[in-house]
C-alpha cells in the first residue's frame, strides 16, 4: 500500500512542494497524507502520482473509485481557502407540525415528524410557519421556525403561543399591572390580539422563536 508521506520524505519533498505540484493546498495535502480525506479525482491522482514519481495505479488502494469526484475534498479545500463556508452537523428536530401567521390554527403536535437542521440551533422543536403576518419579521408561509421551549419570553420576542387548541407565531408583550397581553403581528394588516383578566388563562406560550428556515426561490 502507498504511503503518501512516507514517499514526499523519500523524496526529500516537503508538503509545499507538493500542493503546488498537484495543485491544492499544502493543509490538503496533509489531509491527504493522515487519511483525512479518503477519495481523490482521476485528475488530481495522476498529477499526485507525478509528484510522488509512482504510477497512477498505486493510488488505488487508498481511493475507493479513481472515477469518483468527491465532494468531500473539494469541500475542504473550500473550507480551507475561504473562512465563509463551514461544513453543518446536523441532528434532528421534533416537527409539531402548522403554526398560523395570521388566524391561530389548530396546533397539530405530531411528534412522529422530524426535520434535519444544523445541531448549533439552540431549539427544542420546529414548527412551519402559515400566512403572512410574521412578514416584516421575514418569516413567509412555508417557513420552518425553531422554537427554544420556554412557558415565558421577553417583551418584544417572537414565540409559539396556544390560544385554547389553536396555536399562532406572534410578538409577545405582557403588561402585568394591567394584567394584559398582547400579541402582535409583524404585518400591518392584522390588528393585535389582545386578552386581559381570566382570558390569560386560556394562553399558553410554548417557547420562544431562535431560528428559520426558508427556501431559496
Amino acid at each position: 500500500m502507498l504511503n503518501l508521506k512516507e514517499r514526499r520524505i523519500e523524496l526529500g519533498l516537503t508538503m509545499l512542494e507538493v500542493a503546488k505540484l498537484v495543485g491544492v493546498s499544502e493543509a490538503t495535502i496533509s489531509r491527504y497524507e493522515s487519511g483525512n480525506i479518503k477519495n481523490m479525482r482521476r485528475d488530481r491522482i495522476e498529477k499526485y502520482a507525478s509528484a510522488l514519481k509512482v504510477s497512477p495505479s498505486s493510488f488505488l488502494d487508498i481511493n475507493e473509485d479513481n472515477d469518483t469526484t468527491s465532494p468531500d475534498s473539494d469541500l475542504s479545500e473550500l473550507m480551507q481557502k475561504y473562512d465563509n463556508i463551514k461544513p453543518i452537523k446536523l441532528k434532528r428536530f421534533p416537527m409539531l407540525g402548522e403554526i398560523a401567521c395570521g388566524k391561530p390554527i389548530f396546533a397539530d403536535e405530531d411528534r412522529e415528524h422530524y426535520i434535519m437542521a444544523d445541531m448549533d440551533i439552540d431549539a427544542d422543536f420546529c414548527l412551519t410557519a402559515k400566512g403572512d403576518s410574521m412578514i416584516n419579521a421575514r418569516i413567509y408561509n412555508g417557513d420552518i421556525v425553531f422554537i427554544k421551549e420556554m412557558p415565558i419570553v421577553e417583551n418584544g420576542d417572537i414565540a409559539a403561543v396556544i390560544i385554547e387548541d389553536e396555536a399562532t407565531l406572534k410578538r409577545v408583550y405582557y403588561y402585568p399591572d394591567d394584567n394584559m397581553l398582547q400579541l402582535v403581528a409583524e404585518n400591518p394588516k392584522y390588528k393585535p390580539l389582545v386578552y386581559q383578566g381570566p382570558e390569560l388563562d386560556t394562553i399558553r406560550i410554548l417557547g420562544r422563536a431562535v431560528y428559520f428556515m426558508s427556501a431559496v426561490e
